[in-house]
């Protein structure tokens, strides 16, 4: 398996922190996403950011692909690979309807436990069906916009086997589905021997990291800036929303902090209907540079105004 240093792939050193690495992934999944970037390699770019992320994001992950590198989740499932694994060649290829989204290359995990153990077939319990029926489930990563994970829809992504047979599937997203969830195609996994039955392919739900808005159970928060005039007198001023702009009410006298709520302009439940709440931070922010008007006034407020005195008390 050719080795892939995902460090090198966000930029960031072996020591990073988290924090670090989630910097560096959404400066370039923004950078490469197909919505935004047009490029020829701009696709195989977002790809392999995300699959670098997906490993180096999590604490167990990252310490195995330390210190196997690419075989990382062989050793993971089953202890270490045995020699030779390097051999092997796994790539998952992805398409997206549009470019909108990217469908991971770090799901291969059935193929790696036919080979080294540890898989689905090998685990305690009742056996899946398709593992009844002679046929390999498979694992993969999918990757979404939150619009596209509260949206749904119909997708069609092209998946690469370990033999290099090329196949595309539509996939119908749940409108809701949320990190972590598995979408489930049934019949369209692995072979366990040529011509044999066929077991389901997982695709694990990933999102990427939105620029506005951040995903809190099936709440929705984002910073709303306004100005210290909007904060003191109260406003009407625009927030953006999954499904576009609002006017919100600023009431008078409001301070940094404070949480406005938009019932219902939430992350969608996929049970149950409905959706949370957008949750909107307010921000006051001032200008950077003022002009000669504006700096006269403010220097009157600030010798008319009683507001200082009084907080300090």
């Amino acid at each position: 398996m050719d080795y892939k240093d995902y460090y090198a792939v966000l930029g960031i050193a072996r020591s990073a922190s988290q924090d670090e690495i989630q910097k560096a992934y959404r400066k370039l999944a923004r950078k490469y996403h197909p919505d935004v970037n047009s490029s020829p390699e701009a696709e195989d770019k977002f790809k392999e950011v995300g699959e670098a992320y997906e490993v180096l994001k999590d604490a167990e992950k990252r310490a195995k692909y330390d210190q196997y590198g690419s075989a990382w989740k062989a050793a993971q499932r089953g202890g270490a690979p045995p020699p030779g694994y390097e051999n092997y060649r796994f790539d998952f290829g992805n398409m997206g309807e549009g470019g909108g989204f990217d469908f991971g290359s770090s799901g291969f995990s059935s193929f790696f436990e036919m080979l080294f153990g540890g898989g689905r077939g090998s685990r305690r319990g009742p056996r899946p069906a398709s593992a009844a029926r002679g046929g390999v489930d498979q694992e993969a990563v999918i990757v979404l916009t939150l619009e596209e994970a509260a949206q749904g829809g119909k997708r069609e992504i092209a998946v690469t086997d370990p033999m290099g047979n090329r196949k595309s599937f539509k996939v119908a997203i749940p409108a809701g589905v949320r990190p972590g969830g598995r979408i489930r195609l049934r019949g369209k996994g692995g072979e366990r021997t040529p011509g044999g039955p066929r077991g389901d392919l997982y695709l694990k739900v990933d999102l990427m990291p939105h620029p506005h808005f951040r995903l809190d159970g099936h709440n929705i928060r984002t910073t709303l800036d306004i100005t210290p005039s909007e904060a003191a007198l109260g406003s009407q001023v625009p927030v953006e929303t999954l499904n576009g702009q609002l006017q919100v009410r600023i009431p008078a006298g409001t301070s940094s902090g404070r949480t406005i709520r938009l019932r219902g302009k939430g992350f969608p439940k996929a049970s149950g209907g409905g959706h949370g709440d957008l949750l909107a931070e307010i921000r006051i922010v001032v200008p950077e540079t003022l002009s000669d008007r504006e700096r006269e006034l403010y220097a009157g407020l600030s010798e008319a105004s009683e507001f200082r005195s009084q907080a300090a008390e």
